[in-house]
């Protein structure tokens, strides 16, 4: 079974502890997701359990076109940098346009591409370029 390093922290894999990405939807500001994160690492820690701090900048796929989507990918990815900071721990993220992945590859540990778009050969490879999602 192949082992995958994640943000330099934890590994994943055979031999190794289940690993819980967690946190709220979509960003929703810094306070209230870092508020979340503290509350998901102390019981990921309790437990014993590595932590991956997961929530997106940009909600793409909602329902409606009035939904909150989120803050967006500049201010989603300073969000998430800053809770990387302070948590101390990998941030994870879905990209959804290839446009997104350089930016995103500075700031996340784990470039996530959501189910819709997982046949979208330009963004999956582009993603894959990086070395954050293996």
């Amino acid at each position: 079974m192949h082992i995958v390093s994640v943000g330099g922290k934890y590994q994943v894999g055979q031999g190794h502890p289940l690993m819980i990405m967690a946190g709220p939807c979509v960003l929703e500001g810094y306070e209230h997701s870092l508020a979340i994160g503290k509350r998901a690492k102390a019981i990921c820690e309790k437990l014993g359990l590595p932590y991956v701090f997961k929530a997106s900048f940009d909600k793409a796929n909602r329902s409606s076109v009035h939904s909150f989507r989120g803050p967006g990918l500049k201010e989603g990815l300073a969000i998430l940098a800053q809770i990387k900071k302070d948590l101390q721990v990998p941030v994870v993220s879905d990209i959804h346009e290839t446009i997104q992945v350089e930016p995103a590859a500075e700031v996340l540990d784990i470039l996530q591409i959501p189910a819709f778009l997982c046949r979208q050969t330009d963004l999956v490879f582009q993603a894959a370029k990086t070395g954050k999602n293996h």
